[in-house]
């Protein structure tokens, strides 16, 4: 059974930086397509960073440019680097894995989000002003 394990949450001022990770048991992160997702209490689960098997990623539009996921196969972690982080990126954030992204990474983030089988906890991320 595919575990997921998120990390790196916390607290920061807006500009600053976290680096979320997920460790990943029961199954190598090489097999998996994976993403990252975000909600908060007055808002829908929402996409924002994914990554297949081959490398090949995608962003929500409001995260491009300071995002990046990233897995290392060989700690079975991905992750999720966050700089220039701003108030509204306050949220839960949650790691998820897939078989497959049958439609490809760039509709992986829309939802329903059904190709993703397994799901973390969670991990919180506050930015302040």
């Amino acid at each position: 059974q595919v575990q997921l394990v998120e990390s790196g949450g916390g607290s920061v001022q807006t500009g600053g930086s976290l680096r979320l990770s997920c460790l990943v048991s029961g199954a190598p992160t090489n097999t998996l397509s994976m993403g990252w997702f975000r909600q908060s209490p007055d808002n829908q689960r929402e996409g924002v960073a994914a990554i297949d098997t081959d490398g090949s990623t995608a962003y929500a539009d409001a995260v491009q440019g300071r995002f990046t996921i990233s897995k290392e196969n060989a700690a079975n972690t991905l992750y999720l680097q966050m700089n220039n982080l701003k108030p509204e990126d306050t949220a839960t954030y949650f790691c998820a894995a897939a078989d497959e992204f049958f439609l490809g990474v760039g509709r992986a983030l829309a939802p329903p989000h059904l190709e993703f089988k397994y799901w973390g906890q969670g991990t919180q991320v506050t930015v302040s002003s």
